[in-house]
């Protein structure tokens, strides 16, 4: 039975609590990449096109439509840490099994575990950073920054394993070994029971009514906030191998500064938060900026040209933005975060199992044709969040 730790429990406890569930996500920026980056090397154990190993990574978006409500209900009953043991175990399957898959059936399955571990972390662990930290959302904002961290650094491995002639299992191996260590630190570790926040006994968290027109325009958005980021981080590294004649090391490289510029984003809206800018501001500002940036990577002219909009679409799409759009649906429903967590996430999952789809088939028109969608969907979330601005105005002045 779990100890009902709260925000007065000792801080080398609750330290190690946040540290592990960091490393989690640090494994998660591995896991959201790991099969785009190893595409062609799987297309060639598959003896499959590049399209077809498009729709075996789709698979991890059908693991999150079949899991992310569940585990976001169940997570508002149950044990917070039960979900995130639960993530890691599918994680360290996912990372085993994929290397070893001899077809597509099978890769499909261990995509679909990957889903289910996503969806299990989420549940687990945006609802207990919330709860350690009296209904403030702040720390999971520093959620982003360590996905990306893993976003980063692994290009760069896969890159190395490629020029040294390496097997690509290695990264997969080496994603698995992580999981397996951070399990045997986060095993001992206490969580909060759930729904057990000082907000909930009237000295956090302000009651807001919901607004059914901002909430809608929120629930879509987890759909076009995710997808703008899977678009972006499957396809760049081809398009500008293909489209902008980048070699293999600076089409890797312009994935790797988009993590850099996601971390960088990070800390810039974890600052703005903390100086109380209104996070539906953030939320109009850093989408525009994020079509801008897309812009740039699709008519630039020079590399720094291509690599500058590459960092900067990482700032603005990857930098927690996706974060500040929870938070305020959380903002709504503080007794049902996990639930609140679960459909935000539900539809993020739609787009992780959408996007593969569509642009595998837009590929097939040109490269091109693949990231100008991305543009597309930047142009609909910005659109989302307007409508939210003007909502919110509008009830504010009613």
């Amino acid at each position: 039975m779990e100890s009902n730790l709260t925000v007065k429990a000792p801080t080398i406890h609750r330290a190690r609590l946040a540290w592990s569930l960091y490393i989690n996500y640090f494994i998660h920026g591995f896991g959201l990449i790991i099969l785009a980056q190893n595409m062609t090397s799987l297309g060639a154990a598959w003896n499959s096109p590049l399209k077809i190993v498009s729709f075996v990574i789709s698979g991890v978006g059908i693991g999150r439509l079949l899991s992310y409500l569940i585990t976001g209900f169940l997570a508002d009953l149950f044990s917070r840490k039960a979900f995130v043991l639960l993530g890691m175990s599918a994680y360290l399957a996912f990372a085993i099994g994929i290397p070893f898959s001899h077809n597509i059936y099978v890769a499909y399955f261990f995509a679909i575990l990957a889903g289910i571990a996503n969806s299990a972390l989420d549940a687990g662990t945006y609802t207990t950073f919330v709860e350690l930290n009296g209904g403030n959302g702040a720390a999971t904002i520093l959620i982003k920054a360590f996905m990306s961290a893993g976003e980063f650094v692994l290009p760069l491995f896969i890159a190395q394993l490629t020029v040294n002639g390496l097997w690509f299992g290695w990264s997969f191996m080496t994603m698995a070994a992580l999981v397996v260590i951070n399990f045997v630190l986060i095993l001992p570790l206490s969580f909060p029971l759930p729904n057990q926040s000082p907000a909930q006994e009237g000295s956090g968290e302000k009651k807001v009514k919901p607004n059914w027109v901002t909430t809608i325009a929120l629930v879509l958005y987890g759909y076009t906030s995710m997808a703008v980021m899977i678009w972006f981080t499957q396809w760049i590294s081809l398009f500008a191998a293909d489209s902008l004649n980048f070699s293999d090391g600076q089409a890797h490289f312009l994935l790797s500064l988009y993590s850099l510029g996601s971390i960088s984003g990070v800390m810039l809206i974890f600052a703005l938060l903390k100086r109380n800018v209104k996070e539906t501001h953030l939320l109009i500002s850093m989408n525009v900026i994020a079509v801008l940036a897309l812009l740039g990577v699709l008519v630039g002219t020079s590399t720094v040209m291509v690599q500058v909009a590459s960092f900067v679409f990482g700032i603005s799409a990857a930098g927690g933005i996706m974060q500040v759009g929870l938070t305020l649906f959380m903002r709504f429903f503080p007794h049902h975060r996990g639930m609140v967590t679960g459909v935000y996430y539900f539809f993020g999952s739609i787009a992780s199992f959408t996007v593969p789809l569509i642009t595998g088939v837009l590929s097939t028109t040109s490269m091109r044709a693949a990231m100008t969608g991305d543009l597309v969907v930047g142009l609909i979330g910005s659109a989302l969040m307007l409508v939210v601005l003007i909502s919110e105005r509008g009830r504010h002045h009613g």
